[in-house]
């Protein structure tokens, strides 16, 4: 396998991924913009001696989104914790207002956007976010899912590089 046929089989691994994540993003209903959704995508950087091959999201959150949060009452296995700090009440004010949800209250009647995000934050701060794994699980999919061909191409591309 050559240099150019490594960087398709990459390069079809890449759109793969991007399909997969995208698929577990909807299958989970996990949409407010869409932005999310657009920003999943790879980048495949290749020069003469090596690939270099990245695959995610370019939004900040998303790796909260991918991994979840612990909360101060409900734990996940993950990396990230509230411990101090609430996630900022205006994210869930504007959340509301583009899926269009009407607040209410405890008694019923409709109370403020402002209230509402204060109130989803504080429930956000104890109970955390349940990880999405929508980038994780596809990339562990798809990479026990390789070509044995395209890595015994690449570790030879890698010992022919190394003994340059």
């Amino acid at each position: 396998m050559n240099n150019s046929e490594v960087q398709i089989e990459l390069d079809k691994f890449g759109k793969r991924l991007v399909q997969a994540s995208r698929s577990s993003l909807t299958q989970q209903k996990v949409k407010a913009s869409g932005e999310l959704y657009k920003s999943i995508g790879y980048d495949l950087k290749v020069s003469p001696n090596s690939f270099q091959f990245s695959f995610g999201s370019t939004l900040p959150y998303s790796k909260f989104q991918d991994q979840g949060v612990s909360g101060t009452q409900r734990k996940f296995k993950t990396p990230f914790s509230y411990k101090s700090k609430k996630p900022p009440a205006s994210v869930f004010i504007s959340w509301a207002k583009q899926k269009g949800i009407k607040p209410r209250g405890k008694n019923g009647r409709f109370t403020s956007y402002e209230s509402f995000g204060f109130a989803v934050a504080n429930s956000v701060f104890r109970k955390g976010i349940k990880p999405k794994n929508f980038i994780t699980r596809p990339f562990e999919k798809a990479f026990k899912a390789l070509p044995d061909a395209l890595i015994e191409a690449y570790g030879l591309e890698l010992d022919r590089t190394l003994l340059r």
